[in-house]
């Protein structure tokens, strides 16, 4: 049938098969007042696909069509939205829906509102299964639609919806700034981002890593130093150092976490963003005693956070490392195969959508 009454997608259809990408058409849910509709140009491969194609996550609605980090022009915009106008160049991340009207959205939380409607494979209340944007289109409430300034390109906004988004959001409530000493675990997409915005806010930056392969990267980055895990006694010089350690890693159920605790400052955190297959190792609450640190994760971020990161962007012209693909099954299969592998330096945005999808 087509737009307005399918879209269309590279999608799996079975979770052990999660590299068998097919294109197919969806029926999105019901056009309502506040929904834009966005004709996809490119969209970022995010951790968070991958986890949910291979089953890291669990079982998930099949068929699916992942991506969370895209871009586009809209269309097509409903009577009350008011932020956007056909024409206009939009982002859409993690999240197209939430209810607007609990004390948590009002409180500007709404990443954390219970009737919350992720971008894929989420339930609408009419049943309809989100589908992402590995697609021709996305329909979104506005409320998680946003405007991209000009100078930031579509290639780089793509993974500032999801990834960027992710990490500046835990740096700006723990009011990273001048002064501040901080430490990024992971060196990937989220910890690159992690590294450009913390540097950008002021903060003196370190980058915590299990092998010295991305130390040059990392520098250009912005850290003042690139710390590796791979010699024993490693956390030792740094004892009480850090206000606030931004956890990255796929990997920390590997990880000695005490020594990464004793790292803290004085009721500093260990705040995790990256969100792996597998448990946490097994801790005691002796171990946040030594210097009454704590642990905590966090899910995205707000509509304010998402301005302000754009803003930042944009005023500091800050540029992230992508890599580009035009999309294709074939290269749906190869992206997210080496973001699994972290064979990505540092971020994978798709591209080609007309190509895809035709005009």
């Amino acid at each position: 049938m087509g737009y307005p009454d399918t879209f269309e997608g590279f999608m799996i259809e079975d979770q052990s098969k999660w590299t068998e990408f097919k294109k197919q058409e969806f029926k999105p849910k019901k056009f309502e007042d506040r929904d834009i509709d966005i004709k996809i140009e490119a969209c970022g491969v995010c951790g968070s696909d991958v986890h949910t194609i291979t089953g890291g996550w669990g079982d998930c609605p099949l068929p699916i069509c992942v991506g969370h980090e895209i871009v586009g022009k809209a269309i097509k915009v409903g009577d009350k939205v008011t932020t956007v106008k056909v024409g206009d160049r939009v982002g859409v991340g993690a999240q197209v829906q939430a209810c607007l009207e609990c004390k948590i959205c009002k409180a500007d939380q709404e990443n954390y509102c219970p009737h919350k409607v992720e971008t894929y494979g989420a339930s609408y209340e009419d049943g309809t299964i989100s589908q992402g944007g590995y697609a021709s289109h996305v329909r979104a409430h506005e409320y998680f639609t946003f405007k991209i300034p000009d100078n930031i390109t579509t290639i780089d906004a793509g993974p500032m919806m999801c990834a960027g988004l992710t990490v500046w959001s835990p740096l700006v409530r723990a009011k990273i700034g001048p002064g501040k000493k901080i430490a990024v675990v992971g060196v990937g997409g989220l910890g690159h981002f992690a590294i450009l915005w913390a540097t950008a806010l002021g903060a003196e930056v370190y980058a915590i890593s299990h092998s010295p392969r991305k130390e040059a990267d990392a520098k250009k980055l912005g850290v003042k130093e690139f710390i590796t895990t791979d010699q024993k006694d490693w956390a030792k010089p740094y004892a009480f150092s850090f206000d606030f350690i931004l956890n990255t890693a796929n990997m920390t159920h590997t990880f000695n976490i005490q020594e990464f605790m004793s790292t803290l400052n004085i009721n500093g955190e260990f705040h995790n963003v990256g969100l792996p297959d597998k448990p946490l190792p097994t801790m005691r609450a002796q171990d946040f005693a030594a210097n009454g640190c704590k642990m905590g994760a966090s899910n995205i971020g707000n509509r304010p956070e998402m301005l302000a990161m754009l803003k930042l962007a944009s005023e500091k012209n800050i540029k992230p490392m992508i890599e580009t693909m035009d999309i294709s099954e074939k290269a749906c299969a190869e992206v997210v195969q080496r973001v699994k592998d972290n064979d990505v330096r540092y971020r994978f945005t798709l591209t080609g959508f007309d190509k895809a999808f035709g005009n």
